[in-house]
């Protein structure tokens, strides 16, 4: 199933004005507007789903651990009242 990155249209808005500065500091050629939202077009379609990809894994790797540690994190003993009690009445 094919999933286009997408962004909002202040996400694109800024985007577009990055791109258009970096150009103006960083190339011979300044972007203009349409060039800018064409780059931008190409990103999001040619290298959004490699980062977006990345990321999904990264949750699913980040989420694995988190799951892991749920047993040492919320793990409870049991049958333990009788030790309970009986530090309770040494202590």
């Amino acid at each position: 199933m094919a999933k286009d990155v997408e962004i909002s249209k202040q996400s694109r808005s800024e985007a577009i004005a990055s791109l258009k500065r970096y150009s103006r500091e960083n190339l011979p050629e300044p972007l203009g507007e349409l060039s800018a939202a064409l780059l931008l077009d190409f990103f999001l379609e040619e290298v959004g789903p490699l980062v977006y990809n990345q990321a999904i894994v990264d949750a699913q790797r980040r989420m694995t651990q988190l799951a892991s540690e749920l047993n040492g994190d919320l793990y409870m003993e049991e049958f333990q009242y009788w030790s309970r009690l009986e530090r309770k009445r040494r202590g």
